[in-house]
């Protein structure tokens, strides 16, 4: 992994500018109490400080190795403080956010330009993977949600009624202006949102010196640097059934790493009906029970995610066989494991 421009990147700010809209140790699932912090002196010139705290809907745990703990200590509240404002433009869930705005009244009028870079990469994304990534598909989930809180599940006339209001395609830019084409659409940025944070979070932390360090929110990783004693950061893989043996353990150094999976929300015991939707069908994917992707940033890893668990695994191995500097490890629903051609072994 590197931080020079990938051709991935290239192709991706070549279409966000056509179409006008840019303006150590281990770490795994885990998760550990909120506020919890500590400093660790390991060889009398640099510390390991973490911090842990709620964020997100997920605990968010930030490593730093510097020589002082004190200024590691107030760029990783500056981080926080950057994912906090970040999240309450981002939320769906408040109606007077920018977000909650637009799905309320079906327009935005001058949205912050934060907003505009989010829903132009994930307009990029639906492009790309061909209608796998959608940000669009909010009216499903709300329509799993009231079904299943009320002893049912959705008819297939319902998803189909429901599905009408979905696509990215049917939203408009122009000037200062974001519209939805039709009534009744809204969108959901849970899918690519919280990794463009964590990237914004870890150029917060490298632009006040904490060029060492890893992000961890809630298994949307982001790592920078060297962990202790100049060694790459190690990353364990996610295991779907929450036992303590993960399926694979990788290293990087700066890149990122996420992990969707149907076993994180979901409205049914059998697992039918769960976040992850394909706006083309209306249906959760049962083909995957994990996506694993590494990639230059956690915004693409966490998209791509969310992409390749509502392909089929092996035309999602062949998407991201075809991305360059990004890699997928793939859990299959009967246990079968597919991974990409440069995956880690």
């Amino acid at each position: 992994m590197h931080n020079s421009p990938t051709q991935c990147d290239q192709k991706r700010r070549s279409f966000l500018k056509l179409s006008g809209l840019l303006g150590l140790g281990m770490a795994s699932a885990a998760l550990l109490p909120a506020e919890n912090a500590e400093a660790f002196l390991f060889n009398r010139k640099e510390y390991k400080v973490t911090k842990t705290r709620l964020a997100m809907g997920t605990f968010v745990a930030m490593t730093a190795i510097h020589s002082s703990k004190d200024e590691a200590e107030k760029a990783i509240g500056l981080a926080f403080n950057e994912i906090d404002r970040l999240s309450e433009l981002f939320t769906h869930f408040e109606d007077s956010s920018p977000v909650g705005t637009l799905n309320g009244s079906g327009e935005l009028e001058q949205p912050p330009q934060e907003l505009l870079d989010l829903i132009a990469q994930s307009l990029y994304y639906y492009r790309q993977t061909g209608g796998a990534f959608d940000i669009t598909v909010k009216p499903l989930i709300d329509l799993y949600k009231t079904s299943f809180a009320s002893g049912g599940q959705p008819g297939e006339s319902q998803i189909d009624a429901v599905l009408k209001r979905v696509g990215m395609e049917n939203i408009r830019f122009q000037s200062g202006l974001v519209q939805f084409a039709g009534s009744g659409m809204s969108i959901t940025l849970d899918g690519i949102a919280k990794g463009y944070i964590v990237d914004r979070a870890s150029e917060v932390l490298t632009a006040n010196g904490l060029s060492n360090h890893l992000i961890n929110a809630g298994g949307d990783i982001r790592t920078s640097g060297a962990a202790a004693k100049g060694k790459a950061w190690t990353v364990a893989v996610q295991d779907p059934k929450k036992s303590k043996k993960y399926p694979d353990i990788i290293t990087l150094q700066d890149g990122a790493i996420a992990t969707s999976g149907n076993y994180e929300i979901y409205y049914d015991k059998e697992k039918l009906f769960h976040h992850i939707i394909d706006g083309r069908t209306g249906l959760s994917p049962q083909l995957s029970t994990s996506v694993t992707v590494v990639a230059p940033t956690v915004m693409d890893a966490d998209a791509l995610s969310t992409s390749v668990f509502v392909m089929e695994p092996a035309a999602g191995v062949q998407f991201i066989n075809r991305q360059h500097d990004c890699e997928c490890f793939i859990m299959a629903k009967g246990g079968t494991v597919t991974r990409s051609n440069g995956w880690q072994v």
